[in-house]
């Protein structure tokens, strides 16, 4: 395991053992993977190929397939915005413009200081709120006109500016 922690690799160990013996336990080693370490490592999935006996490009079809998956680690916090068609239509490509800048993060990547990811996601099931943006679970409706979500992130990025300079002082 190359840039995994001991930790990490417990983890994973622990979860294939847990779930091995479920029927078409793919999918359901995979959530705890991620749930536990916040993404898919590659590490993990030569792992599961190994005990579960299949392929990694099995494995690693599944992670691809599905989007809830990720094979890169996630920002602190995790802004996702839909991009459905109601979401589309009514301004969701000018949140992400404004996000980009905002936090630093590309769509679909993390900010260099990992403090942000920035996702585009399939439609939500709230159209009626279109736009809506989702920041670490929490949803925010009509996010075009809605200042709520503008706010919180700039919040955030003050909350780490202030923690980083009262860092800077301690040293």
């Amino acid at each position: 395991m190359s840039h995994l922690n001991a930790s990490s690799f417990d983890t994973i160990k622990r979860i294939i053992e847990e779930h091995k013996h479920h029927n078409g336990p793919i999918k359901l080693i995979l959530h705890e993977i991620q749930n536990e370490l916040g993404y898919i490592p590659f590490e993990a999935m030569k792992e599961m190929a190994a005990h579960l006996d299949v392929p990694i490009s099995e494995i690693y079809s599944v992670v691809s397939f599905y989007t809830q998956f990720t094979l890169e680690p996630k920002g602190k916090h995790v802004l996702n915005i839909c991009m459905g068609t109601a979401c589309y239509v009514k301004g969701a490509q000018a949140l992400i413009v404004k996000f980009e800048e905002l936090t630093g993060a590309k769509l679909n990547s993390t900010s260099e200081n990992g403090l942000f990811s920035l996702d585009s996601t399939r439609c939500l099931g709230a159209c009626g709120l279109a736009p809506v943006a989702v920041l670490d679970g929490v949803v925010f409706a009509n996010a075009v006109n809605n200042p709520s979500l503008e706010y919180k992130v700039r919040d955030i990025l003050h909350q780490e500016e202030r923690k980083a300079s009262e860092n800077y002082g301690q040293s």
